[in-house]
């Protein structure tokens, strides 16, 4: 097992990231005088992953109880958000309660909200279950529900008391799924770690295989870019913002197709292609970065073309509604190369325009 801290003084907490993990264990560690826990799942992970955790939770002296919302991203809402609640309350659960989040992205970040909003606050833990949340929604404290204009527009920061990542549930994961992660592991090498970019073009099937050693390496580097930044820059006034690189994009194209219809990371997929495709044209990126984004996001079954039916006003309107919007101005993260980004907030709508129509024409010609 390896161990990351996440820097926030006194919510400081630890990533854990192994194989096998005793989650009753190290969540007792994590809430040394907690009883009552509500382990928030889905109906997918539920059958697969529930009755080991409960098991462990139980043996570790917690007396857990369980909860199973619907699966995907189409019921991040404010009814499934209420249904914790009502759950922590039908239990009779007081404000010395915790809450683990058993799932991906939508249940960590369902069950954080609503941890951070339950009698105004308790603690939870999160133990992602995709590699998406393992590399990325677990980590940082951000926690929401969707609204139909935008994504993650109604949440709060609530830090965890620690992220419990167990490789080994990776290996029920569908093909699919590991792609999404892949989306937000390229975000992060793109933006932070060149060599690790590298490694994933020398090799971009190691996780479809499960390559341990390469599992274990991606998601401890991701992580350890995420809580260097989070402990830095904990409520997104400054570089954190950095941490969105594709998702200005990615998140229009989900709002407009409908949420579910592509998974996060695929649209994330997309959003880096568009990124540096942009930051290209403004003669920022060095020429042919973006084609080597756009062939390893491929190669990880990503998507790298706009959707057919969504048109350059579909990108403006969305955008507009994006939680990065300041002084009435969307903020783009752009790649100014493999390792590094910044933040831009000079990009106009022509500018928009102009690059979805370079990006459709390009598509109709394949």
């Amino acid at each position: 097992m390896e161990t990351i801290e996440v820097g926030l003084a006194e919510r400081a907490y630890p990533i854990h990231i192994g194989n096998g993990l005793g989650i009753g264990q190290l969540a007792r560690a994590a809430l040394p005088r907690t009883r009552d826990l509500m382990v928030v799942t889905n109906t997918t992970v539920g059958p697969l992953q529930l009755g080991r955790v409960m098991g462990s939770l139980g043996e570790a002296g917690f007396a857990p109880r369980s909860l199973e919302l619907p699966d995907g991203e189409r019921y991040k809402t404010v009814d499934s958000w209420m249904s914790i609640h009502t759950g922590l309350l039908e239990a009779g659960f007081g404000r010395d309660c915790a809450i683990v989040a058993l799932g991906g992205g939508v249940v960590g970040d369902l069950a954080g909200f609503a941890a951070a909003t339950y009698q105004r606050g308790i603690p939870f833990i999160q133990v992602p279950t995709t590699l998406l949340a393992m590399v990325d929604a677990s980590v940082g404290g951000k926690t929401a529900f969707n609204h139909p204009l935008g994504k993650n527009m109604v949440g709060a920061f609530w830090q965890p008391r620690a992220v419990l990542a167990d490789l080994g549930t990776l290996g029920t994961l569908p093909r699919r799924e590991l792609a999404a992660g892949m989306g937000e592991v390229i975000k992060t090498a793109i933006l932070g770690d060149a060599g690790l970019f590298g490694e994933l073009e020398r090799d971009s099937a190691a996780a479809f295989r499960l390559d341990g050693d390469f599992l274990l390496r991606a998601v401890r580097r991701c992580c350890e870019i995420k809580a260097r930044v989070v402990a830095e820059d904990e409520r997104e006034r400054g570089m954190r913002a950095l941490l969105n690189l594709g998702h200005t994009f990615g998140h229009a194209v989900e709002a407009f197709l409908g949420f579910g219809t592509w998974l996060h990371g695929e649209a994330v997929g997309l959003g880096l292609v568009m990124a540096a495709t942009l930051s290209e044209r403004r003669g920022i990126l060095p020429s042919g970065v973006a084609a080597r984004i756009a062939k390893l996001c491929s190669e990880c079954d990503l998507p790298i073309e706009i959707p057919t039916e969504m048109k350059d006003y579909d990108f403006i309107k969305f955008m507009r509604h994006d939680k990065k919007v300041r002084d009435g101005a969307v903020r783009y993260v752009l790649p100014v190369r493999l390792g590094e980004c910044r933040v831009f907030s000079d990009v106009g709508d022509d500018e928009v325009r102009s690059l979805v129509g370079e990006m459709k024409g390009r598509q109709a010609t394949i």
